[in-house]
């Protein structure tokens, strides 16, 4: 009854539009003293689990997506992609998913990247003919590839919480190619889309234009290969390449572009350490929240509940999906992620099902968090660039959200998506 009575005051809180974050802290602390916990055990217990060299990927891959976003990269990896496939069918929507994945590969959010290539994509595809819907929903969607394709601060911080089931290292790995597919989907359908509506036809880029704006995105454009090269061929940990990636990004940016200037550190460094902070209160907030249910023993009585009831593994993915697409509705990521993974890690031997598959599974979910109504970030961002109401934005994404689904779909039938490069 005690855990009835924590999810019924976390709900209540955020109902009355508490912080997520102060929300998972007060329903803690609230209960925590029913089962002989010490308040001044919390501050021992929140210092020792951010102690842990993975989480400090954070800050450095947040720095080093502003930088990207903020100078001159994204841009010069937009005009590059443009002057080769813009003039196609389609051409700038695919330049739009093309330059989001690259992005996604090197900031690892997703309001990040729907932010950085929508605020230059949307009026480009609606100079270029595509109605302001279609681009909003396009940008929404195709940023959500900043958290599955590597580095992903959700996978980061999967691999946090299941440190003794999966590595960081090998949950990017099994991104890659989900993140791939998904970029794939959303091309052909952009291409399908433009060829129904005959539009999407820019002007085509000379020879001579193409390669001085290749050579041009080029340094940009190296960052994702130095991020996962130096990760996957064990030369960096995740955190080290964090580092390598905000110091490149700011080597290319003041030496070979020169678009940051003195003034611009200020507000690079204040969103660097807003964002960082929003994610560490989070992750502060949810391990007491955490602490309540090792305490009470929850993860072990639902997994025996599991077991009890004969569930196979497909009935417990269905059900998990259906809960992770409701706490999507009005919980961030990474809330999500420490909140339900420690209750289902234990879940996940007993019926055979793959760590690492289980976290493409629920990035995937989580992605389709980010565009679900009524607290999906890259809904918020996108509406902001795109100076439309909510509402707007929200009808946009709708064709976007069956996309996703059936990707969803894809990845639960097809563990070999997730876990090909990992064998």
């Amino acid at each position: 009854m005690m855990t009835i009575g924590l999810f019924v005051v976390f709900i209540l809180l955020m109902l009355l539009r508490v912080p997520v974050a102060f929300a998972l802290a007060l329903s803690a602390l609230l209960f925590l003293p029913f089962l002989n916990f010490h308040y001044e055990s919390a501050v021992v217990e929140i210092f020792s689990a951010l102690n842990h060299t993975s989480l400090m990927a954070i800050p450095g891959f947040v720095f080093a997506g502003i930088i990207l976003a903020r100078g001159g990269i994204s841009k010069y990896l937009i005009d590059g992609l443009r002057a080769w496939v813009g003039h196609l069918p389609g051409g700038m929507a695919v330049v739009t998913v093309l330059a989001c994945a690259i992005f996604a590969a090197i900031s690892g959010s997703s309001p990040a990247t729907a932010a950085a290539i929508g605020s230059i994509m949307i009026p480009a595809m609606v100079q270029a003919g595509y109605s302001k819907k279609y681009a909003m929903g396009l940008v929404a969607a195709a940023g959500t590839l900043g958290i599955l394709i590597p580095p992903s601060i959700p996978l980061i911080m999967y691999g946090y919480v299941a440190e003794n089931k999966a590595t960081i290292n090998k949950l990017f790995m099994a991104g890659i190619i989900p993140g791939l597919c998904l970029t794939a989907i959303i091309i052909v359908s952009a291409i399908v889309y433009a060829k129904r509506n005959g539009f999407g036809y820019g002007q085509k880029a000379t020879w001579s234009e193409r390669w001085a704006l290749t050579w041009k995105a080029i340094p940009g454009g190296l960052m994702p290969i130095l991020i996962l090269g130096s990760i996957y061929t064990g030369m960096a940990t995740p955190t080290e390449s964090s580092v390598i990636a905000s110091a490149y990004a700011v080597i290319v940016s003041l030496l070979i572009y020169r678009e940051l200037k003195w003034g611009d550190w200020r507000p690079i460094l204040r969103e660097t350490v807003h964002i960082s902070s929003m994610i560490f209160m989070i992750i502060a907030s949810a391990i007491l929240f955490k602490q309540y249910l090792t305490l009470a023993q929850v993860p072990q009585a639902i997994a025996q509940w599991i077991i009890d009831h004969e569930f196979n593994k497909w009935m417990f993915i269905l059900l998990v999906n259906l809960l992770f697409f409701v706490l999507g509705t009005f919980l961030e990521a990474i809330a999500i992620i420490l909140i339900t993974l420690p209750i289902f890690l234990p879940v996940l031997d007993s019926l055979g099902i793959n760590a690492y598959h289980f976290a493409i599974i629920m990035t995937v979910n989580l992605e389709i968090a980010m565009i679900t109504p009524p607290v999906g970030l890259n809904l918020f961002v996108v509406s902001g660039i795109a100076k439309e109401p909510l509402e707007k934005v929200i009808r946009a994404i709708v064709p976007f959200l069956l996309i996703m689904l059936i990707q969803l779909v894809l990845i639960i039938i097809w563990e070999d998506l997730s876990t090909f490069l990992i064998r």
